[in-house]
């Protein structure tokens, strides 16, 4: 299915090439044909495509959500080791994946890839979601299915167009690290993909190396502008009410978890990152603010990240994910 826009990408670009010689002139009813029948496969892979989408979202439709209170019954039974348990955890959550999903749709992988690749992080968070909390499974859900499919959308978007037969290849690996990553809670090895994969190590590494390129959200696309990754991954603010009610119980958490901090760490926290009704603010106003040199404001930072990240790791979050500054 992630093959398509690469195969569209060579049907304009050798759709546009000039011929070079009287013997490609020569040739022009042959590569006439070979057009015709390339633009062919694209237009029947692009309907299968649809249609596959079309049969799945139709298939999850008819997964009964759950209750918060079927949610702590499943969920306590999951982590027991209830397969039936986990499974319909998993299967009554299929929409909220689609929902996530559909807000990263055009940014380089088709629908059913983000799909699935969400529905990854959401086995994730199956597996480590603990009822006991006091979230709603949902709240905790959105930050594991995002994770896998801006992960996803970093690995395989990419500035320089490769061969379809090395997309292809490339992203088998690249699929099955991220299945080893969430067994082994660690980024695996290329000697771990290859034992996996039953290959040698040295391929691993050497397809691997034409993916290093894309490391970072602030890796520039290319091209006549400046963007970076960052600048078309999915806008938070163009969202829909349900993402807004999920945005409003993740609020209510951070609310929770900034309780847990002391008042001095609590202020600056919510000063420095615009929580609590405040604005956020720079180290040097925070400490204006409060009678406090920049230097005491970042040590006291420091320590009330450190706790909220001993809190959060708990949970599966990320602190960086919460808490984001440009100075």
């Amino acid at each position: 299915m992630s093959q398509n826009n690469s195969i569209a990408a060579e049907l304009i670009d050798f759709s546009t090439k000039q011929p070079d010689s009287a013997a490609d002139n020569k040739d022009g009813s042959n590569t006439l044909v070979q057009d015709l029948e390339l633009e062919q496969q694209v237009q029947d892979d692009l309907q299968k495509n649809l249609d596959a989408t079309q049969l799945y979202l139709g298939e999850i439709g008819f997964s009964p959500l759950l209750s918060a209170e079927e949610e702590v019954y499943f969920s306590r039974k999951s982590l027991k080791g209830c397969a039936k348990s986990r499974n319909r955890m998993i299967e009554s959550n299929l929409r909220l994946v689609v929902k996530i999903a559909r807000r990263y749709n055009n940014r380089g992988l088709a629908l059913l890839d983000l799909i699935e690749e969400g529905n990854l992080g959401l086995i994730r968070a199956v597996e480590k979601f603990d009822p006991e909390r006091g979230f709603r499974f949902s709240t905790y859900a959105t930050w594991w299915i995002r994770q896998t499919i801006e992960r996803a959308i970093m690995n395989q978007t990419r500035t320089i167009r490769l061969p379809i037969h090395v997309v292809k290849e490339l992203n088998v690996y690249l699929r099955t690290a991220r299945e080893l990553a969430h067994k082994l809670d660690h980024e695996p090895t290329a000697e771990e993909i290859a034992t996996k994969l039953d290959i040698p190590s040295s391929d691993v590494s050497r397809m691997l190396k034409l993916n290093e390129k894309i490391t970072s959200v602030d890796t520039p696309l290319g091209g006549d502008n400046d963007k970076a990754l960052l600048d078309v991954l999915a806008d938070d603010d163009n969202v829909g009410p349900d993402y807004k009610v999920q945005n409003e119980d993740i609020s209510n958490s951070v609310v929770k978890w900034l309780n847990e901090l002391n008042t001095k760490q609590r202020e600056v926290l919510a000063r420095r990152f615009g929580l609590l009704g405040y604005e956020p603010s720079t180290l040097e106003d925070v400490g204006a603010e409060i009678g406090l040199t920049r230097e005491r404001v970042r040590q006291i930072q420091v320590e009330a990240l450190k706790r909220l990240r001993d809190l959060l790791a708990s949970e599966g979050l990320s602190v960086e994910a919460l808490f984001r500054s440009d100075s």
